[in-house]
């Protein structure tokens, strides 16, 4: 056990951090008595309404929250702020000054920055061009875009009309596309003409030109000339540029922003796919909203001034969180590419040139960084960081150390957990606590989080399910084409009725932070143990020869469903061949850190591991190919030829 933190706060920054200034206000505001995080996480859970009104009025949303907080009881079945009025565009354009909203990087090959002005006057063209194109609140507005500032005037002129967004990334084939936007029929598509990817312009306008024939749906296809393409625009169905489509309204320089209930829908989010079409998961503007400022400003100490930064995609729900950061005055710091372009440093480069306060990846990212042997420390000018955030899977306790030691040693390391389906965080940072290694130091306010055992008791110190216990304003309001809400009932609620179990297999520490150790239908039981994958992952990807893995449960012997065996894919550095000598090190490296029961029954080499689109590992759907099952959405996968490495392998055969 580790006996001292990596990092603490000093106690000018617990003073002056937005966290300590809540809970001064709420002392105030609600006779909170004064305590440590602890009694104020409690007192946000036992006091769901009054600590809700408390963020509203602490953040100060624009609109009227009406007089009451929630109505109704159990899980689903909260209606929250039901008299509310407001407008989530108008929350994150509430300032139109020359100071910069956003910053752009495309590689090193497109850069452009928009102040609060210039982004309020393009959103003000937009949203009128589509109210001129006929867009309702309700209607759908879909981005099939990089990672751009159009991706956010679009979003934010639809939200001020009440029209529905929706998005993908470019790297989505069109069968990935039509999968999601499919369900949801837009009127809108709003798609880039192709983009920039380590350094090679990828054409987008023939997949673009295949989608559109496909959505018959759309009305209008308008196309951000991100390439400068002209040549097959004009095979794009229904399709016009962006400046066309604005032309008519570029004399307008204000917003009617509607005034929309709080449960009004914002955003439909995707889930990834793996075992069949993607759920369609609705978000409310309120709820979206309020999580977010509570998890910007209290969790992550956002101000304003300071300049935000995450890696992501349009297809990844990071990016709907990182937008929000505009609510809180930060500036977006926009990046679409490669993060290893630029030899590897372009990620770098752009924080420090633009003075970067808060800094958020994937896990893998910071693994991969460490294996590249990159310390950003020694080579760029950090001094404005003062967070850094990691998640899309479990960094593991090296990847702590790695931050300490080759990033900056002086930094909040907020290690954060939640997902698509609640766009927010269950677990994550906190700028008043101590960063203990390889823990989520605290759970979010307002959410009632437990580690449950299988029999749905809250234990401490051991493994079992992550459940949230009492409803939260930033859940689903519902899927899209599920009316009676069974399909939303079936993914959340059936484990433990009335109770959100998350899917998540983790353990709550001594500090009161989590542990997340995968997803729990990843979850290997040999034996009738149950083992955390990213327990295998962590020892196993120390070794200086391996790149990456994946492990998955077989059933043993073939053909049975009574246990299974664990197998483990390595993907190693280039020219490497794995022989007995580095099978018998991962083993013993397994059983010496990890325990017996882990060390896995077959070691096998492959060129590849495949992983979604955002990055995360298909543990399942390379299970489904061992087993010789189907996969049921190979589109949602980012590189699926990697399957076939796992089909029919002769070594699982004995």
């Amino acid at each position: 056990m580790d006996l001292n933190p990596l990092w603490r706060p000093e106690d000018g920054c617990i003073e002056s951090a937005n966290l300590t200034e809540f809970a001064r206000f709420v002392r105030m505001q609600f006779g909170v008595a004064e305590g440590n995080y602890t009694s104020l996480h409690r007192w946000s859970i036992t006091s769901p309404e009054a600590f809700w009104s408390a963020i509203w009025q602490f953040a100060d949303v624009m609109g009227r929250p009406g007089d009451l907080a929630a109505t109704g009881s159990g899980m689903p079945g909260v209606t929250w702020f039901p008299d509310a009025r407001l407008n989530f565009a108008r929350n994150l354009l509430r300032r139109r000054d020359d100071s910069d909203a956003i910053v752009f990087w495309g590689e090193d090959v497109v850069r452009r920055r928009l102040s609060r002005a210039e982004l309020y006057q393009a959103v003000a063209q937009f949203a009128a061009a589509l109210r001129g194109a006929g867009v309702v609140a309700g209607d759908r507005v879909a981005g099939y875009l990089p990672n751009m500032p159009e991706a956010v005037v679009a979003m934010l002129a639809a939200a001020s009309i009440g029209a529905v967004w929706s998005s993908a990334s470019p790297d989505f084939g069109v069968q990935g596309v039509l999968d999601r936007f499919g369900q949801i029929e837009p009127k809108i598509l709003v798609a880039a003409d192709g983009y920039h990817y380590n350094g090679k312009r990828l054409d987008g306008l023939g997949k673009l030109a295949e989608i559109a024939g496909k959505l018959p749906s759309v009305q209008t296809v308008i196309v951000v000339p991100y390439l400068g393409v002209d040549a097959g625009l004009a095979d794009v169905p229904r399709a016009q540029s962006w400046a066309a489509f604005v032309a008519p309204h570029v004399a307008e320089t204000e917003i009617a922003f509607a005034e929309l209930p709080f449960a009004h829908p914002l955003y439909i989010l995707f889930s990834s796919g793996t075992t069949g079409v993607p759920k369609c998961i609705v978000h409310s503007a309120g709820g979206t909203l309020l999580q977010h400022l509570k998890e910007h400003q209290l969790h992550t100490d956002v101000r304003p001034g300071d300049r935000l930064f995450y890696f992501t995609t349009l297809g990844w729900m990071m990016w709907n969180w990182l937008v929000s950061g505009l609510a809180s005055g930060a500036t977006l710091l926009l990046y679409d590419g490669s993060p290893f372009a630029c030899r590897n440093n372009v990620l770098w480069d752009f924080a420090q040139a633009e003075r970067c306060t808060h800094f958020g990846t994937s896990a893998k990212y910071l693994e991969a960084a460490a294996k590249f042997g990159l310390r950003p420390r020694d080579t760029h000018d950090l001094s404005s960081l003062r967070v850094l955030m990691s998640t899309g899977s479990p960094l593991v306790d090296e990847g702590f150390d790695y931050v300490y030691d080759a990033i900056k040693p002086d930094i909040c390391l907020a290690s954060i957990s939640g997902g698509t389906d609640i766009v927010s965080c269950f677990v994550l940072g906190n700028p008043t606590l101590p960063v203990w290694r390889g823990e989520i130091q605290c759970k979010g306010l307002g959410m009632a989080v437990e580690v449950c055992d299988e029999n749905g008791k809250p234990v401490v110190g051991e493994k079992g399910e992550l459940v949230c216990t009492r409803a939260f304003p930033s859940m689903p309001i519902r899927f899209w084409n599920d009316p009676d809400g069974a399909k939303y009932r079936a993914a959340y609620f059936e484990r433990f009725p009335g109770v959100w179990c998350h899917g998540d297999f983790c353990e709550e520490t001594e500090h009161g932070g989590i542990v997340i150790y995968g997803r729990s239908d990843a979850t290997l039981n040999p034996g009738g143990v149950r083992i955390g994958t990213a327990e295998i992952y962590r020892q196993v990807e120390r070794l200086p020869e391996i790149v990456e893995s994946l492990v998955i449960g077989q059933n043993w012997p073939p053909g049975s469903y009574g246990d299974v065996r664990v197998v483990l894919f390595v993907k190693l550095r280039d020219g490497m061949i794995l022989d007995e000598s580095l099978i018998e090190r991962i083993k013993r490296t397994i059983r010496d850190n990890a325990s017996p029961r882990h060390v896995p029954a077959k070691v096998l080499q492959v060129a590849d591991i495949p992983r979604t689109k955002s990055g995360k590992l298909v543990e399942l759907a390379v299970r489904n190919v061992v087993h010789g099952e189907a996969v049921k959405n190979i589109e949602a996968l980012a590189n699926p030829e990697a399957l076939e490495q796992f089909r029919g392998r002769t070594e699982l055969t004995d």
